[in-house]
C-alpha cells in the first residue's frame, strides 16, 4: 500500500501545518463520533487535545466539507447565551469513514514505526 504524506520540508524542518491538513478530517470525525457539538466548542476541544495552533477557519471549513460530503448531520439549536448554534454529529457514513481512516492511520503509524526502528514502543 502506498501513501501520499502531506509533509513539506522547508529549511530542514517538517511543516506541522501540512501534516495537520492530512489529519484534520479524521480528528474532526473522531471528536464528533460520540459527541454532538457546535463549531467553536469543537475548536476548543481540538486545542485541548493538542492541536493548540489550529485555526478556527480550518475547523469550520472541514465541518462544511464533511457535511457536504454526507458524513455529518447538523441541526440548529437555540442557545441560552446568544444566537442559535449549528450542532454537528457523525452519521452512519461518517462513522464508516472514520473507521476506514483509523485503519489507515494505524497502518501508517505501524509503517513509520518500522522505518524509524520504533517497533518495540
Amino acid at each position: 500500500m502506498h501513501y501520499v504524506v502531506p509533509w513539506s520540508v522547508h529549511e530542514g524542518e517538517v511543516d506541522p501545518t501540512q501534516v495537520l491538513k492530512g489529519l484534520l478530517d479524521t480528528a474532526v470525525l473522531g471528536a464528533l463520533r460520540d459527541n454532538r457539538t457546535y463549531g467553536y466548542d469543537l475548536v476548543r476541544q481540538l486545542r485541548e487535545h493538542g492541536f493548540a495552533e489550529i485555526a478556527d477557519a480550518s475547523v469550520y471549513g472541514t465541518l462544511r466539507r464533511l457535511y457536504r460530503a454526507g458524513l455529518l448531520t447538523s441541526e440548529i439549536v437555540d442557545s441560552d447565551t446568544g444566537p442559535p448554534r449549528k450542532y454537528y454529529s457523525v452519521n452512519e457514513a461518517g462513522a464508516a469513514q472514520l473507521e476506514r481512516s483509523m485503519k489507515t492511520w494505524e497502518e501508517i503509524t505501524h509503517t513509520m514505526d518500522r522505518i524509524l526502528g520504533r517497533e518495540d514502543r
